[in-house]
């Protein structure tokens, strides 16, 4: 019942009232984020939903688009800004995910959508965690986020959708207000975002340049045909 019915309404109640008791500081993030990028302070990006339905995540900008003589964009720790840091640092930026919650691409607790190029190097049994709705936070997000291994993330997410209740979720937003609090799995150790799934992978010699070269066509094919 809850999962089928009821997780929805609440998705959107909730949504609904955190968007309404938030506007002022929204207001002020997208005012300050237009002066500071100078220009559109948000950033949307292709992400998979439920059912690997691609929809367009938004969250405020925390990079410039700084780019090379070539036209290629620069690292990201080059693009990341002091702004974007401290928007990152203290999750700010994922604040516009509440639009994507009212619209129902997203859940207020599920798994964290991933970047289509990360969803097109899972297993089939890794991809099952597409078959609920995208979480503003999950049990991947309150056991590490970031500093875990892909690995162990995934499997936090599917050890989620094997049984998701309306107390489990409670207990993991109130566990996630408590890691905002205090910043802790923003990112990796060392690295100011976190590592694509096939570049972890090609890295720790799991799978070969081809194979990841055949991943990154086969996730701009989907994009593409998705929009």
């Amino acid at each position: 019942m809850y999962p089928r019915c009821l997780k929805r309404v609440l998705d959107f109640c909730c949504a609904l009232a955190a968007l309404c008791c938030l506007s002022p500081l929204l207001v002020v993030l997208t005012l300050v984020g237009a002066v500071k990028m100078r220009g559109n302070p948000f950033f949307t990006q292709p992400r998979p939903g439920k059912g690997e339905k691609i929809f367009k995540l938004v969250k405020f900008r925390t990079m410039t688009n700084q780019r090379e003589a070539s036209g290629k964009l620069l690292p990201d720790d080059v693009r990341l800004t002091a702004y974007g840091r401290f928007l990152r640092s203290t999750s700010l930026d994922e604040l516009p995910e509440l639009f994507n919650i009212l619209k129902g691409d997203m859940s207020v607790i599920g798994p964290r959508p991933q970047l289509v190029r990360d969803m097109v190097f899972m297993t089939p049994e890794q991809r099952k965690r597409h078959t609920v709705r995208q979480g503003l936070s999950g049990l991947a997000q309150i056991n590490g986020r970031n500093a875990v291994t892909w690995e162990k993330k995934i499997d936090y997410d599917l050890e989620y959708i094997r049984r998701i209740t309306l107390l489990g979720d409670v207990k993991i937003i109130l566990q996630t207000l408590s890691k905002v609090f205090k910043r802790d799995g923003i990112t990796e150790e060392g690295m100011d975002t976190a590592t694509d799934l096939g570049d972890y992978l090609l890295a720790a010699g799991r799978i070969t340049r081809e194979e990841y070269d055949r991943g990154q066509e086969e996730a701009r094919k989907l994009i593409a045909e998705a929009f």
